[in-house]
């Protein structure tokens, strides 16, 4: 479908959209239409309602995925590739953090001559504007909304600028509505460092089976020792020349994101044992393949212009001096995952266009309560922004304790269920719901009668494998 660029000039040129639609498997229980979107800003959206099509949902709903504008089949929005060599490490000195903003500036320049006239039209409100078209080409009177992570976002603007049009609505991994956008990011290193301190305490209740320590901060103060030496020595993987060396840089952002998924922790703290053996020498070949299973699950970077138009709707800090004083907290407090990287300058900081109009008034007047779901250690919406947007919008909450994935409908099955049950039949969870994440690996804590049988047979590589392929691909951020 096309859809005007600026929707307050009509005239002054056009989008095109791309629409799926996957029609509801049972025609007599079909109850109307429900939007799907995987979050980004930047994801693209028309293969999710086969994504969707095993769940119980698929059986009531027309499923209608769509690329926003600016993305994929849609009408494109290009930034100039530029290629840049300067780090962006997880604790960078400040003699460092000049050419980190000199690197954003020049990653701006290069999308605003790919894409300036374009830019200042890509944001929230008119996406929602598209979705909106959408609907009435589809001629429903109103759609049922399920978005993922920044997706929940589109959706809570959608439902405040067209409250009468909008029925049922989830809103999964949420976004908080203050934290547009700069303050969003930075709490990623948050939930980063809150993931490894879970993990930490874990092995720490394990140290006659891992030796890392017996308490949360001896595991944390070996993990900083361990890190110290890798700046001094970093180790090499063999058989993988290609790959960087394991310095403290690539161990912070190991430990940031493999801590996130439950599942992985053994694995994890026997990994950080084959690390700390291999400082001042090579890592075996078993781990080194592990490693390089696990990091094949890395969410990959931004190459489309959307992202970075979007982010940039709202206000950013304009003095660098701001970030760099950021950048110190986070190295010291937050280095994990991203680390001060999180707190850094972006396109952003030096945006070259002027968004056309303010960010929307989040409310919900008009349409009916809605559900918002929220992981405890969510890595990439820190927990926080569930709470927060379920209570701006008066919402109905479902948290989801000792859980550090990111967008968990079709996940967890408790989730599953009751936003099945919400969305298929009106049934709200209450207020406030509570699921539980999945068990944590099979280990006995220090002091524990029984014992699992150990498998010494099986490699690191195979355990990482496992692990990976009993795992749903994360959606966009």
């Amino acid at each position: 479908m096309t859809v005007p660029l600026n929707y307050r000039k009509p005239g002054d040129g056009r989008l095109d959209i791309a629409v799926s639609r996957r029609k509801a498997d049972s025609p007599a229980k079909r109850q109307g239409v429900l939007l799907v979107n995987p979050g980004g800003p930047g994801g693209e959206g028309l293969a999710l309602p086969t994504e969707l099509a095993g769940e119980a949902i698929a059986g009531s709903f027309d499923l209608i995925g769509f690329d926003p504008r600016g993305v994929g089949r849609s009408t494109p929005l290009y930034c100039e590739a530029v290629e840049q060599s300067v780090p962006r490490p997880t604790r960078p000195t400040d003699a460092q953090f000049p050419a980190m903003a000199a690197a954003a500036l020049q990653r701006e320049q290069a999308c605003q001559r790919a894409g300036g006239g374009m830019r200042p039209f890509v944001n929230t409100a008119n996406t929602a504007r598209d979705m909106d078209l959408i609907r009435a080409a589809l001629g429903e009177k109103k759609i049922n909304y399920l978005g993922f992570s920044y997706g929940t976002y589109l959706g809570a603007v959608y439902g405040s600028l067209f409250p009468g049009r909008l029925n049922r609505s989830v809103l999964d991994s949420s976004m908080h509505p203050d934290w547009l956008y700069y303050e969003q990011f930075k709490q990623q290193a948050v939930a980063a460092r809150q993931n490894v301190e879970a993990w930490a305490g874990w092995v720490a209740e394990r140290d006659n089976t891992y030796h890392l320590g017996n308490s949360l901060t001896r595991v944390m103060a070996n993990l900083d020792a361990i890190g110290e030496q890798l700046a001094i020595k970093p180790v090499p993987s063999p058989g993988y020349p290609e790959d960087p060396k394991i310095d403290r840089n690539y161990f912070d952002a190991m430990l940031g994101y493999e801590t996130v998924p439950r599942a992985v922790w053994a694995l994890m703290a026997e990994l950080v044992i084959e690390i700390r053996k291999a400082v001042g020498g090579t890592l075996s070949a078993d781990a080194a393949k592990a490693l390089a299973v696990l990091a094949e699950r890395s969410i990959p970077p931004t190459v489309n212009g959307t992202y970075q138009a979007v982010t940039c709707e709202t206000d950013w800090p304009t003095d660098p001096n701001v970030y760099y004083e950021q950048m110190r907290i986070f190295r010291e407090r937050y280095p994990y995952g991203r680390g001060a990287a999180a707190a850094e300058p972006t396109e952003c900081t030096f945006r070259s266009f002027t968004p056309q109009e303010r960010i929307t008034d989040l409310k919900r007047k008009g349409y009916p309560i809605g559900v918002v779901v929220q992981a405890e250690f969510d890595p990439a919406t820190q927990y926080d922004g569930g709470p927060a947007m379920a209570a701006k919008l008066d919402d109905n909450l479902i948290s989801v304790t000792d859980e550090g994935t990111h967008s968990l409908y079709g996940r967890n099955g408790c989730v599953t269920k009751k936003v099945d049950d919400y969305l298929i039949n009106g049934v709200l969870p209450g207020s406030r719901a509570t699921c539980a994440g999945p068990p944590r690996p099979d280990v006995p804590a220090d002091g524990a009668t029984a014992r699992s049988t150990p498998q010494p047979d099986r490699s690191l590589e195979e355990r990482a494998h496992e692990l990976i392929e009993n795992r749903k691909p994360n959606r966009r951020f």
